[in-house]
């Protein structure tokens, strides 16, 4: 379970902190450091709510106040990413099928995986921004290569756990990519000690 857990963890934060500061570095005016900065308190109550829609209204309080997104831009991408755009969840629901697999003791094969791989992409964008909604939708990719959907009581353990640092991934993604739109319109208005 350990093994798991640090899987799931080790592939958010790498995603967090690696993926997205790349994309900001390359398609925004942003430094890296002041924008996380600038994100910290909407990651900070997305880790503690578990929640994408619950931290919206701070989510597009600190886009459009602090980053600098216009309201137009944040008041579309910000509640289209909370509700499709969920990379951390989708992240996890591709790891904890194969954990479960494994567990189980049931070989996947390379097309298993790449299902579970397009199944669990297209499962996100389905999940609500609840709390361990990602949970409900993996029955689907589990019962999309066979595996029974019980061995989901595996992971109920750990799951809120891993579903707040999800969180923090899925909304971290909502506001890179609403910064990326904002600044390709034209519509990011920030301060000139935040530029590059």
């Amino acid at each position: 379970m350990g093994y798991y857990c640090f899987a799931v963890i080790f592939g958010l934060v790498f995603h967090t902190a690696l993926t997205f500061p790349l994309m900001i570095k390359t398609m925004t005016p942003y430094k890296v450091r002041e924008f996380f900065q600038k994100l910290a308190p909407v990651q900070l109550l997305g880790f503690s709510t578990s929640s994408s829609g619950a931290t919206l209204p701070v989510t597009m309080e600190v886009a459009e106040k602090e980053i600098g997104i216009s309201e137009e831009v944040s008041s579309f991408a910000l509640p289209l990413g909370a509700t499709i755009n969920m990379n951390g969840t989708a992240l996890y629901q591709a790891i904890a099928a194969v954990f479960i697999a494994q567990v189980l003791g049931m070989d996947l094969d390379l097309a298993a995986q790449a299902t579970i791989v397009l199944t669990a992409t297209l499962a996100a964008i389905g999940t609500a921004s609840v709390p361990s909604a990602g949970i409900v939708t993996l029955v689907v990719i589990l019962e999309s290569v066979g595996v029974p959907s019980a061995g989901i009581a595996l992971i109920f353990g750990v799951d809120r756990i891993l579903d707040m640092v999800r969180t923090v991934t899925n909304i971290t993604g909502d506001v890179v990519v609403a910064t990326i739109v904002a600044a390709s319109e034209g519509q990011l208005h920030i301060k000139e000690e935040l530029t590059a």
